[in-house]
């Protein structure tokens, strides 16, 4: 069974191999370090085997005697050997437990050496012979699911949306206020989570604003993304792609999530073309057209405490949105104070890539969420906001773990406790 797991992991890996993969796994890391403190991994444990260089070295050496000339003819030399079982047990804690694919690495590499990449192809590869948590496979598998099982599931769905509909229409003081569900030709389709607290602040925004709009009814999240199983994440995403397209909407709106938005703005469009070709943006972007034009109002008053913002990797240092949310936040608190460093420089909080999800290392993840814990004790702020879930646990959790004795929200809410009806 070993021998067949190397042989599918090998092909998974060679199916994986393009030009930006083959150059950051032969020799352009120059092992200057660079890469090292700009791992929250590394800063929070100060083990140098967690480094990014350590993590990527154990793929990389598997990777260079497929694609290094070099490392064929002398692999005693550049360390180079073909891949074995016990790689990828090791594998199995260098990609996913102790690197969240943040690419913060990557930023501060003065090469550019993909790091995230390298390991993102290790997980591919484990992910092919069933060595991956199991916990993000189930996750996936409910997604998908979920499309399968969808017309006995409308109805309870509806039921329950109908249900949220009050908490909308209390805090507008307007009955007509709804969450509409497959309305046929509306501008947005919104795509939430599966929390109401992804459900009801955007229903109460977009209420407020008088958009045009229908609510998914699918969720945003697509664990295959932290499995790197791109069959299952081609899946996943293009449940919303068609049911936007059944409904003719001119855009989608992504939930405050960071690899949901991640996945529907940037590698959908590698995967199919223009076969959809809808305008995705987050709905921070949203947030922040809407006070730009006056749409809504908000009451900065109404939240007289110091707050701070934690960028999401996917949202900010990969997707650009930064200046949206705190021109928002700023609008929308009295006390805004800003993290160092911060936007595309920020440290990840620990709990992305699927880490949340995985019970049985939630003890590393806390650790490796040091560095935050730090950067939000820094700031002095007694509310932490952010525009992902998995940040929002993962603060919530480093909070009691550290003691930083603040609150956490999202963006969505933040804007509700301070809009003006």
């Amino acid at each position: 069974m070993g021998n067949n797991n190397v042989e599918i992991a090998s092909r998974e890996l060679s199916k994986r191999l393009n030009r930006m993969l083959g150059v950051s796994a032969t020799n352009l890391c120059t092992h200057c370090g660079w890469c090292i403190e700009a791992c929250h991994v590394y800063q929070s444990t100060k083990d140098p085997e967690k480094s990014p260089v350590a993590k990527a070295e154990r793929v990389r050496r598997v990777l260079k005697s497929e694609v290094d000339w070099l490392s064929k003819l002398f692999p005693w030399w550049t360390g180079a050997h073909k891949l074995t079982e016990e790689d990828l047990d090791d594998w199995l804690y260098a990609a996913f437990r102790d690197c969240t694919l943040c690419e913060r690495c990557v930023i501060n590499c003065p090469m550019g050496v993909e790091t995230p990449a390298i390991l993102a192809a290790a997980r591919g590869a484990l992910t092919a012979v069933g060595k991956h948590p199991e916990i993000l496979e189930d996750l996936a598998e409910i997604a998908i699911s979920r499309e399968e099982s969808l017309d006995s599931y409308r109805e309870f769905f509806k039921s329950h949306i109908k249900s949220l509909e009050k908490e909308v229409q209390e805090k507008l003081k307007d009955p007509r206020a709804s969450i509409p569900l497959e309305k046929q030709g509306a501008e947005i389709l919104y795509v939430p989570l599966s929390g109401v607290h992804t459900i009801v602040p955007p229903a109460i925004i977009f209420n407020a604003a008088g958009a045009s709009w229908t609510m998914s009814m699918f969720e945003a999240s697509n664990y295959a993304f932290f499995m790197a199983d791109t069959a299952k994440m081609k899946q996943i995403a293009e449940r919303i792609l068609k049911e936007a397209q059944r409904l003719g909407v001119k855009e989608i709106a992504v939930t405050e999530c960071g690899h949901a938005y991640g996945v529907l703005r940037w590698e959908a469009k590698k995967w199919f073309g223009d076969k959809y070709n809808f305008k995705v943006r987050s709905v921070l972007e949203l947030y922040d057209e809407y006070l730009s034009k006056g749409l809504i109002r908000l009451d900065p008053a109404k939240s007289n405490y110091s707050v701070t913002y934690h960028d999401p990797c996917n949202i900010g240092r990969k997707g650009g949105v930064v200046d949206e949310p705190r021109r928002v936040l700023s609008e929308a608190v009295s006390d805004y104070r800003e993290m160092t460093p911060n936007k595309a420089e920020n440290f990840c909080c620990g709990g992305g890539s699927g880490m949340v999800a995985c019970e049985e290392w939630s003890e590393y993840r806390l650790t490796y969420g040091k560095v935050k814990a730090d950067q939000i004790r820094e700031t002095g702020a007694k509310k932490v906001v952010t525009a992902c879930d998995n940040c929002l646990h993962q603060i919530k959790e480093l909070n009691e773990r550290y003691d930083l004795g603040i609150t956490v929200s999202n963006v969505s809410q933040q804007i509700v406790e301070s809009l003006v009806v």
